[in-house]
């Protein structure tokens, strides 16, 4: 069966990013690879991605390959991107995620018009940016990844202030990766998809494949109403000291 363009898509951004060649495997199984200079995750980690039914792992060396193939082989593919599930088969010290992997094709996209001031547009590196994740706080700022765009920000004042702000960060295989984040007193207004939507537009004009990355709810609606489809996800693993794997 051909695979869905979308998927096939955002395969790819994945399979680069792993810095070694980790194809996708059929649905059901699980590629793990040895690289050291993963993109997937921390330098050091272990990064697992699972899209359409199949996923891929990068390990920083040959030990910790074999204990997560090892560690991976009895679990279905829907629980290696399972926080809670990995735990119970591998030594973990940390983990990051996991995190909804939802992409967004041209023809799905649904524009979100709002009653609104203008959505104007901002220099990524405007203080006014970092206003506004000071009043988010740290947590919500780091999830959000303002900070890390490389397109302008697209930006709703109240008051003369930035209360939300939404851009991407380009990526491999011409991706933009989607970065949103409103102030707590402006949020479950739509100010969201607003930004949202006109970031995304602008990705779309520029042929760029939006992804969106998110482990919130609220966030995951907001995706939902763009018209983004989840296809996966993404978790990252430092593996604490542990035993050989099993012969």
């Amino acid at each position: 069966m051909p695979i869905d363009p979308l998927l096939a898509r955002a395969r790819r951004l994945w399979e680069d990013l792993a810095a070694v060649p980790v194809p996708f495997p059929p649905i059901g199984d699980v590629n793990v690879a040895v690289s050291p200079e993963s993109g997937m995750c921390p330098a050091g980690w272990v990064g697992v991605v699972a899209l359409g039914g199949s996923a891929i792992v990068t390990a920083p060396d040959d030990s910790a390959a074999a204990i997560v193939r090892d560690a991976l082989r009895d679990l279905p593919v829907q629980a290696v991107v399972d926080a809670d599930s990995v735990r119970t088969v591998l030594p973990v010290s940390r983990v990051l995620g996991p995190a909804v992997l939802a992409y967004l094709s041209p023809e799905r996209f649904r524009t979100v018009h709002h009653d609104v001031p203008t959505v104007d547009q901002l220099p990524p590196n405007e203080r006014e940016l970092r206003k506004l994740e000071e009043m988010a706080g740290p947590e919500d700022a780091d999830e959000a990844g303002l900070d890390e765009i490389t397109s302008a920000a697209f930006v709703v004042r109240e008051r003369g202030q930035v209360v939300a702000a939404a851009g991407y960060r380009t990526w491999p295989g011409r991706t933009a990766h989607i970065c949103v984040l409103t102030a707590p007193q402006a949020r479950g207004r739509g100010l969201a998809r607003v930004t949202g939507s006109a970031t995304v537009a602008h990705a779309l004009a520029a042929g760029l494949l939006p992804q969106w990355r998110a482990r919130r709810p609220a966030s995951r609606r907001v995706a939902a109403a763009l018209g983004f489809a989840e296809l996966g996800a993404q978790l990252s693993v430092e593996m604490a000291r542990h035993p050989r794997p099993r012969p």
